[in-house]
């Protein structure tokens, strides 16, 4: 499959996904109306309209409430479709066998052995529990988004972060990445803030910024 018909199933797929990050969700409809004064506005209205996020009901989105590592896995495998149907095995894995803090009866494990065996490196000792911070999901989204999209390797001039001693390591090339597919953008100080935990708007317009990504390489010639 080139690479054109990869993006064009990668967009068809995510446009069916219900953004449930665990909470109760109602029908899409309207606009949201507590998210006036929230940066991205649009763009979650517009993902709202089209049937990507749903909020805990018709108006209310929760912007600001924060995202779990469990949530944000299943985000992420789910909305992007990750599946163990091209893979072979001969005996079905289980998430205990992969992650030491995740039950195979948990409502997430599934997306966990997605995320993974489609590439997506999660820490083997993650804690579903917990708050995601902003440069893992990010990671975890640039890793889903690349792999999905079979997306090439990319040659890029790394971006001056004003934070970057903050940075851990081993997720500074897919944030460097993110902010090259304009999924991020730096603060008006040019810091990233990774430790901080992303929020539901966050997530939303990471989303967003991702398929408009995956849109722009659609859209290119001879793509």
């Amino acid at each position: 499959m080139n690479m054109k018909k990869r993006v064009f199933a990668v967009i068809t797929t995510v446009s069916i996904l219900t953004f449930s990050l665990g909470t109760s969700m109602f029908a899409a409809g309207g606009t949201f109306k507590d998210i006036d004064n929230v940066t991205g506005k649009d763009k979650i209205n517009a993902l709202k309209a089209q049937g990507l996020i749903k909020g805990i009901s018709d108006t209310q989105f929760l912007p600001g409430s924060t995202v779990t590592t469990a949530q944000g896995v299943q985000f992420i495998s789910g909305g992007l479709q990750l599946s163990l149907a091209a893979i072979s095995f001969n005996k079905a894995p289980v998430a205990s066998g992969i992650f030491s803090k995740v039950k195979d009866t948990a409502w997430y494990a599934e997306a966990f052995i997605n995320a993974h065996f489609n590439g997506v490196e999660i820490p083997a000792d993650i804690d579903p529990s917990k708050p995601i911070t902003k440069e893992l999901f990010t990671s975890l989204l640039v890793q889903g988004v690349e792999k999905a999209g079979n997306l090439p390797l990319i040659n890029l001039v790394p971006a001056d972060i004003a934070d970057e001693a903050s940075l851990n390591p081993s997720y500074q090339g897919s944030i460097q990445r993110s902010l090259k597919y304009k999924i991020n953008t730096l603060d008006a100080n040019g810091k990233f803030n990774p430790k901080s935990e992303i929020t539901r708007a966050e997530a939303a317009v990471m989303l967003y910024n991702a398929l408009e990504y995956l849109k722009s390489l659609d859209n290119t010639p001879g793509s």
